[in-house]
């Protein structure tokens, strides 16, 4: 690739921002929501359909792609983007999330990590420079840095220990990554809610110099009023002009309060997941599909939203094939999930490009309050 990564700020509104991250396989609308691919795909879903809710980036998975079917089989095929059918960007994580949460099953060293696959137990080591390779080798357009996910809670001995790890690792990634123009590489502050650690990673990732940064090891446990308090001054120590990520996150609300704080990127399985088991996303707040109240219930889950589970079919349905335990459950309400973060996502933008955030949220929460229409 010859285009570099390049990414303009367009409006601002107090701290949120809106503009576009440009990459070689296409434009990046931020405010962004990133579905979950976990697997090299988004589970109940066709690539073609999650481009249809508004989708410009998706997200794949270091640890799950290096186990199966393996990074080596998915470049010989031609790499992540033609293997899975998606032509457009793709942000992958490093894998530390994943081997760090396999607290029996993995030993952490100053070089790296070695773990037993929770697949096969067959052993394996990931270290930044083997993360860099597999995210080269699935070729996806945004790389993060390997790191180490602070646990919560953790006591400031134990956060600086693991901070101070992950932006040793941090450099070793960036030297391992090298000039890959079109590329990108996204470096990961850490310093749990100590806001003296989170300035003295900010400061070591800026020395290093990403393309991005995100700000990593919220979302663990910490609760949202805690997770807000970290994010009132985490992003603005952070480079202005570069993309700031928030892995992980989240709820709805989550996601407007932390765009309020100047976050521009996210990424969640809650969408998905919570497609499968029933629970759905809407404008008025969440409800739950199994429920006996939408049995006969011939009204769309949200008037609107544009999406077929709401174009085309009924609570009534969608509770009978949920109940049936039918695959086209899964499917719909998965895509109006998807549709719906997409939408709110669009409404953020729009918002801040007009200068009127705060009346786009107060209306997003006084909505929510409404709660779901009565049953009929």
């Amino acid at each position: 690739m010859t285009q570099r990564f390049e990414f303009a700020l367009s409006a601002r509104d107090g701290r949120a921002r809106t503009g576009l991250i440009k990459t070689p396989r296409g434009d990046i609308r931020t405010p962004a929501f990133m579905p979950v691919g976990t697997a090299a795909t988004v589970k109940a879903m066709m690539p073609e359909n999650v481009r249809a809710t508004g989708a410009d980036i998706l997200l794949g998975n270091t640890y799950h792609l290096m186990l199966r079917p393996t990074a080596e089989r998915i470049d010989a095929l031609g790499g992540l983007h033609t293997f899975m059918n998606w032509d457009r960007p793709i942000l992958t994580d490093s894998g530390g999330f994943q081997v760090m949460s396999l607290s029996g099953l993995r030993k952490m060293s100053e070089e790296g990590v070695t773990f037993k696959s929770h697949i096969d137990g067959s052993k394996h080591e990931l270290t930044p420079e083997r993360s860099m390779e597999i995210q080269r080798l699935l070729g996806s357009d945004i790389v993060m840095c390997f790191d180490e996910c602070t646990p919560f809670p953790a006591t400031e001995a134990e956060s600086l220990r693991s901070m101070q790890m992950s932006m040793r690792w941090a450099n070793r990634s960036r030297a391992a990554f090298g000039d890959r123009p079109g590329y990108a590489l996204f470096g990961i502050q850490q310093g749990s809610v100590f806001k003296d650690q989170r300035a003295e990673s900010a400061e070591k990732l800026r020395e290093i110099g990403f393309e991005g940064y995100a700000v990593g090891g919220l979302a663990v446990g910490e609760g949202q009023e805690l997770m807000f308090d970290v994010l009132d001054y985490a992003p603005e120590m952070l480079p202005d002009d570069r993309p700031r990520y928030l892995m992980g996150v989240g709820k709805p609300d989550d996601i407007v309060g932390a765009v309020q704080r100047g976050i521009d990127m996210f990424d969640c399985v809650l969408p998905s997941r919570s497609g499968r088991t029933g629970q759905v996303f809407t404008r008025r707040g969440v409800l739950n599909i199994k429920n006996a109240r939408h049995q006969n219930d011939p009204r769309p889950l949200d008037t609107e939203c544009r999406c077929p589970a709401c174009q085309h079919y009924s609570r009534a349905y969608l509770h009978h094939v949920f109940r049936s335990q039918e695959i086209i459950s899964s499917m719909l309400l998965t895509w109006h999930n998807l549709q719906y973060y997409q939408d709110l996502m669009s409404g953020l933008r729009a918002a801040i490009a007009a200068g009127d955030l705060a009346t786009f949220v107060a209306d997003f929460h006084a909505t929510r309050a409404l709660g779901d229409v009565e049953p009929l």
